[in-house]
């Protein structure tokens, strides 16, 4: 059962709500699957070489590669006794930060564009002879349906963002993130590839923006915590042992003869 915070400051003032400590175990996992999945998928683009609009596809992937292997930076650092300063109290929270918004959101603003271009490509896979070309139509949309638990995961106060943020600024930053990756897929999907390069570098700046603001928000309110939180009761010390030569010698003198 985990310890509760304490909640009021030595100096009577209400102490900041922290995020709940994490098993950073599990953050290393998920660190290798962002490193590898996008990765490889790149990697299968760039061998294929077309069409044009992989190219902004690649580098969301990339990007989304890359920051995992940034955030396991952060989860790296990770400690909450033996010296513990301000950065390493943090640093697995902000190294979820990372992954969700620089890592997770590119990923998934590639996933409906990935999707059409590798249905379409005739590169990748060859059509038979007398084929008729059948359009999928709204179901290239199915891709997209995997913002909406991530949306779900961050509304819901699973994530770090919800300590950081009222609830009215947590839904404008996960809306503006659902019509920004909406409108890079229509404009991948018209052929609009100079607007679809807006809407993701849009995307990307505003992530890395919120990504900036919560560790600088997460450290002022580790700092003020740590300032004016009240100092641990000391414990009491345990009785010592009694020898275990004692102990037998003072039973064989309490037994009858």
């Amino acid at each position: 059962m985990s310890k509760e915070r304490p909640s009021v400051g030595v100096d009577g003032t209400a102490l900041p709500i922290l995020p709940p400590d994490r098993d950073p175990r599990l953050w290393t996992r998920l660190v290798r699957v962002m490193f590898f999945t996008p990765g490889f998928v790149a990697l299968l683009l760039i061998k294929a070489g077309e069409p044009a609009a992989f190219g902004v596809t690649i580098e969301l992937l990339l990007l989304s590669c890359a920051t995992a292997v940034v955030a396991g930076l952060f989860i790296a650092t990770q400690a909450a006794s033996g010296g513990a300063d301000t950065q390493s109290q943090i640093s697995l929270w902000c190294g979820e930060l990372v992954i969700a918004f620089l890592s997770v959101v590119p990923f998934l603003c590639a996933l409906p564009a990935l999707f059409h271009q590798l249905a379409n490509s005739t590169l990748l896979h060859a059509k038979a002879p007398g084929a008729a070309d059948i359009a999928l139509g709204a179901s290239e949309l199915i891709p997209f349906a995997a913002i909406l638990p991530f949306m779900i995961y961050q509304l819901s106060g699973f994530g770090v963002l919800s300590y950081l943020v009222s609830k009215t600024t947590n839904w404008l930053l996960n809306l503006t993130m659902l019509a920004t990756i909406l409108a890079a897929y229509v404009a991948n999907r018209t052929a609009h590839f100079h607007a679809e390069e807006m809407f993701t570098g849009f995307l990307v700046i505003f992530m890395s923006i919120t990504v900036f603001f919560g560790i600088r928000k997460l450290t002022s309110m580790q700092e003020e915590f740590s300032a004016n939180a009240p100092a641990k009761e000391p414990k009491e010390p345990k009785e010592p042992k009694e020898p275990k030569e004692a102990k037998e010698q003072a039973i064989s003198d309490a037994s009858p003869s």
